[in-house]
């Protein structure tokens, strides 16, 4: 197939990667410069997301922010502007296929799906998990909200990015679940974080506290990877701070459309804005340990 792929970083490459390594023709454009591993493997530079609506059949985005996917989609030179001149079947739609990967405002994706589905064509919000990790070794998990029939066209092509891949039902769909996972793995963080200073500060040593826990009910991904990441003080980013920030303020700000209390949400948010106030936003988000250690000055060792 013909595809494109739009927003390259950390999690973008290694996916857009995956396809390409499949067979698919990959049309692709990014902020800055396309990485050499791509461009060796024959990926096309686009000069523009519009010039990658054009050539592609299905179109993916992988971009931080609500307003960066809009940007995207709908600015002057954007993937909209690639659609509107597409060539159209007996039955007036064009048969492009968008898809979103990023993680947005599920309110904002239900109207981006409806100005390009006015286009004739259809939209995937498709959002993963899984982090840097994950997306090198295709083993995503990605969650879907949208049309069936869409759903099914893509869905090899998801196979080649991630494993656990669920249709969750129409679009906002997915960006919804996207949101809820990032409520639990934050309050995960900050457990984890919690009970690690709590055995430090307590003389024990976090190590052997970890892999004990490890073989009981307490046991879990985050405790297995972002406690090990706490205790080895490796902090460099699979998913930064500054965007699992972005993911809470989604969920804080649906809390309030939904009339709905999420304490442990908020107090999470906190936590990791403490870690940004202290210039800690670029860091992967295992590092909220880091405003626990200055609440109890002490530091997880």
């Amino acid at each position: 197939m013909k595809l494109g792929f739009i927003g390259l970083g950390i999690m973008g490459a290694p996916m857009a990667g995956h396809l390409r390594a499949a067979g698919h023709e990959l049309f692709v454009n990014t902020r800055s410069q396309v990485p050499q591993a791509l461009a060796d493997a024959g990926a096309v530079a686009c000069a523009s997301p519009k010039e990658v609506a054009e050539r592609a059949e299905v179109i993916f985005t992988m971009v931080p922010d609500t307003p960066d996917v809009e940007k995207v989609l709908f600015a002057d030179n954007g993937v909209a502007a690639g659609l509107k001149d597409a060539k159209r079947g007996p039955d007036g739609r064009v048969g492009k296929t968008v898809v979103d990967m990023s993680s947005i405002s599920p309110i904002e994706t239900k109207a981006f799906a409806k100005r390009i589905n006015e286009l004739g064509c259809d939209y995937l919000d498709a959002p993963v998990s899984g982090g840097e990790v994950g997306a090198k070794a295709a083993s995503l998990t990605i969650m879907i909200g949208g049309p069936e029939a869409a759903f099914e066209r893509v869905l090899p092509l998801f196979q080649l990015m991630g494993k656990n891949i669920t249709r969750v039902g129409g679009n906002g769909d997915g960006q919804t679940t996207k949101v809820a996972n990032q409520i639990i793995v934050a309050l995960n963080i900050a457990a984890v974080g919690e009970a690690l200073v709590f055995a430090s500060k307590a003389g024990a040593d976090p190590a052997k506290v970890r892999q004990a826990l490890m073989g009981g009910f307490a046991a879990s991904r985050i405790l297995e990877v972002h406690g090990e990441r706490m205790i080895k003080r490796t902090f460099n980013p699979g998913f930064r701070i500054g965007l699992h920030q972005k993911d809470l303020n989604l969920a804080l700000q649906g809390a309030r459309a939904l009339g709905v209390s999420l304490p442990g949400t908020a107090n999470a948010a906190q936590l990791m804005q403490a870690c940004a106030a202290n210039g800690m936003q670029e860091l992967d988000h295992s590092a909220l340990v880091r405003a626990l250690e200055l609440l109890a000055r002490h530091e997880v060792a």
